[in-house]
């Protein structure tokens, strides 16, 4: 059964500006994280797989949190896209890509930000079917200018910058015609998440909901 028949990722990209990329080590702290992010005008959460409880977090924001849409990101394998599917993932996003990652998301029914950093896996992609992908890690892999660039001769591809992004420097992604939106770490602080300072992170996100694109 597809995970969800209507959601696509350029919904999931044009949502907010930002899409928080989150790190959690607790499952207690995923619900009221995810309420915080919504309270401040952002729903689309990629929760990464980067640590055991990640799937457990997304589970509970899923069944928790309605009005958030948990996604699951650092998806590197086709079990890593159907144990977040099973968990309740809306959405994916992913480092680099394979095909057999394309695949398995597209067979699941979850839409997936593919992360390219050069011409070759932007075509690799592009001939699966994917036009929305994530620019990943975006200052290292040449910031602005690449993505510049890129707006020639991948003209119809948008792209979600992540890696390196601030809030100082993500008027400047955004302002480009081939940005929907992007990614970041800096509204979800793991300072702020280890001290239960959900203010501070509803704060942040609201700030970064208003950002203009």
């Amino acid at each position: 059964m597809a995970v969800n028949e209507t959601l696509t990722a350029l919904q999931v990209m044009r949502d907010a500006p930002v899409i928080p990329v989150i790190v959690l080590h607790d499952v207690a702290h995923a619900v009221p994280l995810a309420r915080a992010l919504v309270a401040g005008g952002i729903r689309m959460l990629e929760v990464t797989l980067r640590t055991p409880q990640a799937l457990q977090c997304i589970e509970a924001i899923a069944k928790e949190v309605p009005e958030a849409v948990a996604g699951a990101g650092t998806i590197r394998s086709a079990a890593d896209a159907q144990a977040s599917a099973l968990a309740g993932a809306k959405f994916g996003v992913s480092p680099g890509y394979t095909r057999a990652v394309g695949k398995a998301c597209h067979d699941l029914g979850l839409p997936l930000l593919p992360g390219v950093a050069t011409g070759s896996e932007i075509m690799m992609a592009q001939e699966d079917g994917f036009t929305e992908l994530k620019f990943f890690p975006a200052m290292q892999a040449g910031g602005l200018p690449m993505l510049k660039a890129w707006q020639g001769p991948f003209g119809d591809v948008t792209f979600c910058p992540t890696g390196g992004v601030s809030l100082a420097n993500a008027p400047d992604f955004l302002a480009l015609s081939n940005v929907a939106c992007v990614g970041g770490s800096w509204i979800v602080p793991t300072d702020a998440i280890a001290k239960g300072d959900w203010a501070r992170i509803e704060t942040l996100a609201r700030e970064a909901s208003q950002l203009k694109r």
